[in-house]
């Protein structure tokens, strides 16, 4: 499936949602899904201080009264039990692992209507999930392929897609995701996921049949590329935090003092019954966006040290339904990244960095180029001591805080390609990294022509003849070049001749007097467009 999140223009997802984004269009033009998934499994590479674990269950956990001591997992493919000592864990599995392990609170279905004033939620509550889906990517060739169904496999007629997939026109059905192909809101979500499983190969294999042979369609030139045999799953159990998300805080943006991300996806409630019914697969109720979501809904009520990121966060099912979407569960989880190394670093719960250091946590997400509604980045003193100007531009633009348009100002500097910023400082100072925000259209088109809610994120099930490959945004910066003042003399500091990073950020680690960016080169615009431009240092040596 592709990214999904906010939709409205100028309020997509920045931060590490987009840096996968641009490597994924730089690295992979042709949106092939398994080099989508080298993508993730590179960048966690690249950090050098994750260690991976991949094929691990948790199946363990050590506690001490309401703190979790170890998590221990069992690795199948060495056959060996990872044992993991922490003062501080993450549950980003979705599925909220550690929940029965640790005796953290969680909840797991719908709520009734009463519980917290929600409108659209059932009257009664029950046990039903939205379900799991088995995704394919199809790709189109030059060529007629044969397709034969499998005997396993299901077979369909026109009347089974009724209101899931269009059949009013010979290559209508192009326009479908497949993401209807749904079941198991009326099962357990966890306990029979491979039952689940099969039966959902069996359903996109027969869905597939019908597309290439019934005749009801035109797909003689579709080819079957890739089948997920991994359900994509949207709802199991959700931990319950400091504070419960609801229909009202997403329906009216309530303002939060603690947000450290957001949303803007509707309420996209699908019915628990899926593909097993006539009835429609699901209801867009509107949400007001962009919503905040606060941090209290990101670490646990009950237990100590334990934090949460995806759709598992402190929501009932119906905020949930907006909140799952992939681009809000990645801001959430660098939310609980960046929050879990301040506690780290200065030995504190989740709930005391609500307490004790909310503003730091989101000074540092929004200097990390994370979007937090209702906020802006203001000045630090270092750069207070910085004199930025330019033979072109508004300079202002660099240190105003906001990386994107809003109220129809942009809020960037754009100059013709070439023309220099300079940042001077009042004084010789030791300056330990230079970081840069380019534009990278967080509206574009990256097929080179309108295709709706993939124009961002271009992985998607159905890959076009002519809409290969995609394109890297034409207003991000590609060449660029850093020099900085040491001694009295200029010296080249980095020269890149390929870049495909919206957020940039150089080491320099050395005394300095002024530092002078030259954009050379875009991935086609005519002009640079930058919007901040800031220098983190320090008066001593």
């Amino acid at each position: 499936m592709c990214i999904r999140g906010a939709q409205k223009r100028n309020e997509q997802e920045t931060g590490i949602v987009e840096e996968l984004a641009l490597t994924n269009i730089y690295y992979n033009p042709q949106v092939n899904f398994s080099v989508w998934d080298s993508i993730w499994f590179g960048m966690v590479q690249a950090e050098k201080n994750i260690t991976l674990a991949l094929n691990c269950s948790c199946m363990d956990a050590e506690m001490d009264g309401d703190h979790i001591v170890s998590v221990t997992g069992w690795q199948t493919t060495t056959q060996t039990w990872q044992k993991v000592r922490s003062g501080l864990f993450a549950d980003c599995s979705g599925d909220s692992v550690l929940a029965p392990l640790t005796g953290a609170k969680w909840r797991m279905g719908r709520e009734g209507m009463e519980e917290f004033g929600e409108s659209i939620a059932p009257v009664k509550s029950d046990s039903h999930t939205m379900g799991l889906t088995c995704l394919m990517q199809i790709r189109e060739t030059d060529r007629p392929v044969i397709f034969r169904r499998p005997e396993w496999a299901n077979c369909y007629t026109k009347e089974d897609f009724q209101g899931r997939m269009d059949l009013s026109g010979p290559e209508k059905w192009r326009d479908s995701n497949f993401w209807w192909m749904e079941i198991g809101g009326t099962a357990d979500a966890i306990k029979d996921t491979e039952t689940l499983r099969d039966e959902l190969i069996k359903i996109a294999y027969g869905v597939w049949d019908f597309i290439k042979n019934s005749h009801e369609v035109k797909a003689d030139n579709w080819d079957l590329e890739w089948m997920g045999f991994l359900p994509g799953k949207r709802e199991s159990r959700r931990y319950v935090g400091d504070y419960i998300l609801k229909q009202s805080d997403l329906s009216t943006a309530a303002p939060f003092g603690d947000v450290v991300g957001y949303g803007g996806w509707s309420m996209d409630d699908h019915n628990p019954k899926g593909f097993e019914t006539k009835e429609p697969p699901t209801i867009y109720h509107p949400v007001k966006s962009p919503y905040g979501i606060p941090f209290r809904c990101l670490y646990s009520v009950n237990i100590q040290n334990l934090m949460f990121a995806g759709r598992n966060i402190s929501a009932t099912h119906t905020a949930m339904a907006s909140t799952r979407v992939m681009a809000t569960c990645g801001v959430l989880g660098q939310a609980v990244g960046t929050a879990a190394a301040l506690a780290v670093k200065e030995k504190l719960t989740p709930r005391q960095v609500y307490s004790q250091r909310i503003t730091l946590l989101q000074r540092q997400l929004m200097e990390d180029d994370c979007y937090l509604p209702g906020l802006l980045l203001t000045k630090s003193e270092f750069m207070d001591t910085v004199t930025i100007t330019s033979e072109d531009g508004n300079t202002e633009y660099l240190t105003d805080g906001c990386e994107r348009t809003t109220d129809g100002e942009e809020h960037l500097w754009k100059a013709p390609l070439g023309t220099e910023i300079t940042a001077v400082l009042d004084e010789e100072k030791k300056v330990e990294a230079v970081t840069l925000i380019f534009d990278s259209d967080i509206n574009r088109d990256t097929w080179g022509k309108e295709l709706d809610a993939y124009r961002r994120y271009p992985m998607k099930c159905h890959v076009y003849l002519e809409q290969q490959p995609v394109v890297m945004p034409e207003t991000l910066i590609k060449a660029y070049e850093i020099w900085i003042l040491e001694e009295g003399s200029w010296q080249l500091l980095k020269k890149e001749k390929e870049n495909y990073r919206r957020l940039v950020k150089i080491p320099v680690g050395r005394r300095i007097k002024a530092v002078k960016v030259v954009p050379q080169a875009s991935w086609g615009a005519a002009e640079a467009r930058i919007y901040r431009l800031d220098l983190a240092g320090t008066d001593k040596n």
